[in-house]
């Protein structure tokens, strides 16, 4: 049994029992680009964004005996960008640009940086937008957890609306970059509707 194991590729390296769940991620994948998941904790939203980067990175081997092999037929590789918004306290501002900064440097080691991006926002569409010149494909975001940062600082209210706007920003990117992205999936706890940071992507 997979008890922790939040990582599909290890799932199913390790030959754990698994539900298989990819014929939704066939049918979620071609109906439309951006979607939104708000599940409470342990619900699997983790692994099911491991999942899709999985899928997006053309493992098809990962694959093998799931409904998605019968479905999917070319497996293209997509460049992928995973931001994990788990992994840093956010006490401050500055630890969540340390935070946006982690995800960051992990994407442009793969896909470049320049010195004329000095911000999340800027450094986050100069990847999108080398990502899709270096391939030709259309990038995938998967984005765990978004809203950690908001959930960690309710009990401070200058410093979640400090964050609060900062995201805005941030998330603003994926909407000014519509053309070249070819999916965006965020999972968080928190209602969509309950959220302002998201008013330019649904815009």
């Amino acid at each position: 049994m997979p008890i922790g194991i939040q990582d599909f590729e290890k799932l199913r390296t390790e030959k754990c029992v698994y539900v298989d769940k990819t014929q939704y991620v066939y049918d979620l994948t071609r109906l439309s680009r951006p979607y939104f998941l708000a599940r409470p904790r342990r619900f699997g939203k983790s692994l099911f964004i491991s999942t899709l980067k999985a899928y997006f990175l053309g493992k098809k081997e990962s694959f093998e005996g799931l409904a998605i092999a019968e479905l999917e037929k070319d497996w293209i590789e997509y460049p992928v960008f995973f931001l994990d918004m788990t992994a840093e306290t956010y006490t401050s501002l500055d630890a969540l640009n340390i935070g946006l900064d982690t995800n960051l440097r992990e994407l442009e080691a793969q896909w470049g940086a320049s010195e004329h991006e000095t911000t999340p926002a800027s450094r986050f569409i100069g990847l999108i937008h080398r990502a899709y010149e270096k391939t030709g494909r259309k990038v995938v975001v998967l984005v765990d957890e978004y809203d950690k940062p908001l959930i960690s600082t309710m009990d401070d209210e200058n410093l979640n609306k400090s964050i609060r706007e900062s995201l805005k920003g941030f998330y603003g990117v994926l909407k000014r970059s519509d053309a070249f992205l070819r999916f965006v999936f965020l999972t968080g706890v928190t209602k969509f509707s309950k959220v302002s940071v998201f008013s330019d992507l649904i815009s």
